[in-house]
């Protein structure tokens, strides 16, 4: 997306060329000051470059919004969940993999390890989950446990393994006129299996999900979080994007929401990738 930006951008007048006093990065979107020419063309060229990422923003489901809480008692890791600013997170699955649900996560401002997801989608009872391990000394911080019962596809979210406390579960909508998944809080009120005696969603993801381009909102309305394709060439059969996630939102868990989606539309994606190569 940001790179079709800048090209458009280049094509309506080359506003973003170097001679401007500034770059892109395509990951994290933000713009970085060299050396203008004068401080009026500088002041010029900053108007500029904010029209632009204002756009940018719209459609990509809107600017990041910061985050001063969360709906649920503390975030999933102390040390890795919190950022005071917008974290980018390059997300790619593994070319050796038993089961086809296994994932690194990286920092994309540094490309250090962040996380990684190890599933076990077997369609089993006890069996069908996905186990998120920080990098740096393998703690268990998430398992989602995909429900092998359930309306539409369902996963509970345990905070630091299965014996661990339930914080909530990620639900496809069962009825809406796109795609659309849910992420409700244990002990939010509501009953029943249905949608009408639910509590309301603490979080909602809409989107394109098969080309990767879609947005979590708050119940405010705030978006949180965004998922797009990471503008690397496509050229291979494994999946591959970033996440963007918002100052004080939890990343860890938009980062298993983002992995919970991916597995549901894997077949989708494959197919995808087989028309394109």
């Amino acid at each position: 997306m940001h790179a079709n930006l800048m090209a458009t951008a280049l094509f309506l007048g080359g506003t973003l060329s170097f001679s401007s006093g500034f770059i892109v990065s395509p990951l994290s979107g933000s713009t970085c000051r060299l050396h203008p020419r004068s401080g009026a063309r500088s002041t010029h060229s900053g108007l500029r470059m904010n029209f632009f990422s204002d756009v940018g923003d719209m459609l990509t489901g809107g600017k990041l919004v910061p985050q001063s809480s969360l709906p649920y008692s503390s975030p999933l890791s102390s040390d890795l969940s919190i950022s005071n600013e917008v974290k980018t997170f390059a997300v790619r699955e593994r070319a050796i993999s038993f089961t086809g649900e296994d994932f690194d996560i990286a920092d994309a401002s540094d490309g250090s390890e962040f996380l990684r997801v190890r599933g076990a989608m077997l369609h089993l009872p006890g069996k069908d989950m996905m186990r998120i391990k920080t990098s740096q000394d393998d703690e268990e911080v998430v398992v989602l446990d995909r429900k092998l019962v359930s309306a539409t596809p369902t996963y509970d979210i345990f905070r630091g393994g299965m014996g661990a406390e339930k914080i909530g579960w990620i639900e496809k909508k069962l009825i809406a006129l796109t795609d659309t998944f849910d992420i409700y809080m244990e002990g939010k009120g509501g009953f029943g299996v249905t949608g009408l005696f639910k509590p309301p969603p603490a979080y909602r993801i809409t989107g394109d999900f098969i080309d990767r381009n879609f947005v979590m909102k708050n119940e405010k309305d705030e978006t949180v979080a965004k998922v797009s394709m990471d503008g690397l060439i496509q050229f291979d059969t494994f999946n591959h994007y970033q996440v963007q996630v918002a100052p004080g939102m939890d990343a860890i868990l938009v980062l298993a929401a983002a992995c919970a989606i991916d597995e549901e539309f894997d077949e989708e994606h494959k197919e995808r990738k087989m028309k394109l190569m």
